[in-house]
């Protein structure tokens, strides 16, 4: 299972090599989210030889694997076990990576219920911009006292350092699952799913598409045998291949060219009509999908109304920004963090955010 294939004292010297002479440096793996973000110059530093499971215990909840390490070996060593990754990661390629993965801070249709990508992170090491080898917190949950770097590292698109291992916290896989789908407005949707999530309910998943509530129950069977008869709607019999295809953006909805905005809200705003556009409301309202041509200064205007923000996801046509402009504290904030791990802002330069 475990493999000594440690490409890290190699990196470190491209690294190093690159701060003494100030080379940028575009880190990438297999590619599968190179299109998230903006493109970042310099020479091309290969992550994904980097690879392989280094620890895993079972009884412990705990796995801890080299970032060039392919989703699809982690998981299916975790359904050997009967456990799984809870932020139910997408993959968007076959050649997905752990690194890649934690860069981007992507979660699947269970976040909101079971927590997001950072939430089981319980270590990382890396090399920053200066070739030092750094770790933070460790493969114990709970070991960690004081602020948690290690979790600052995901969602920083490799921006503060080259991820070499990540340790994650780990969860059983449920017992039993069944998906339901309801007949509801989109104003009936974003209410019944925001009260459902305040009950105890064994909820995993819930989204909203054309008229459509799909909800994921999981957990044993007599909670979800109880959920179902609360909540009532149809079984939706092929509910397991539905979430991938959410998961995946593999789903009708993500099959075209349009510009795809991903906006966070508050999961009870109510449903943003004044925005033209096709819509997937997913995370029980959380995080929700907006396909439309609409200048990008419009929509972040629109949604800065209801304290969200928007990120341009894919089919970036304009060259627009991608993430949502940060205030004046947080963009001073962004600065020093960067500034602390990589002084000459060699790593993924503008990759997060241009002027950084």
């Amino acid at each position: 299972m475990f493999n000594n294939n440690d490409k890290s004292k190699e990196l470190q010297e491209i690294i190093k090599k690159a701060s003494t002479e100030k080379t940028p440096l575009n880190i990438i793996g297999h590619g599968t989210k190179s299109f998230y973000g903006h493109s970042a110059p310099g020479d091309k530093l290969e992550v994904s030889t980097h690879h392989g499971l280094i620890d895993y215990e079972p009884s412990e909840l705990v796995l801890t694997a080299r970032a060039g390490t392919l989703l699809t070996e982690i998981e299916t060593t975790l359904e050997k076990s009967g456990q799984m990754l809870a932020f139910e990661p997408p993959h968007y390629g076959e050649n997905a990576t752990l690194g890649g993965t934690i860069a981007c801070g992507f979660s699947g249709p269970r976040r909101p219920y079971a927590g997001a990508a950072r939430d089981f992170v319980l270590g990382i090491q890396c090399i920053n911009g200066k070739g030092e080898r750094l770790k933070f917190g460790g493969q114990v949950i709970k070991n960690v006292a004081g602020y948690d770097v290690s979790r600052l590292m995901v969602g920083a698109l490799g921006t503060l350092g080259v991820l070499l291992e990540i340790s994650l916290k780990v969860l059983p896989k449920p017992a039993y699952e069944v998906t339901l789908v309801l007949e509801q407005s989109a104003n009936e949707a974003v209410k019944s799913m925001n009260q459902w999530a305040a009950q105890p309910l064994p909820l995993s998943a819930a989204c909203y598409l054309d008229g459509q509530i799909m909800i994921r129950l999981s957990g044993t069977k007599g909670g979800v045998k109880t959920a179902m008869r609360q909540l009532g709607g149809e079984e939706y019999a092929v509910g397991p291949h539905f979430w991938q295809n959410v998961r995946e953006h593999q789903s009708a909805f993500f099959k075209d060219d349009t510009p795809l905005w991903r906006l966070s809200l508050a999961p009870g705003t109510p449903p943003l009509d004044f925005l033209s556009g096709q819509w997937f409301l997913d995370w029980g309202g959380a995080q929700r999908w907006l396909k439309s041509d609409l200048a990008a200064k419009d929509i972040r205007a629109a949604v800065a109304t209801v304290r969200g923000h928007a990120t341009l996801f894919r089919n970036n046509p304009r060259d627009e920004t991608v993430f949502h402009p940060l205030s004046s504290p947080l963009a001073a904030l962004h600065h020093r963090v960067k500034k602390a791990f990589d002084p000459q802002n060699l790593l993924n330069r503008g990759k997060l955010y241009q002027e950084m």
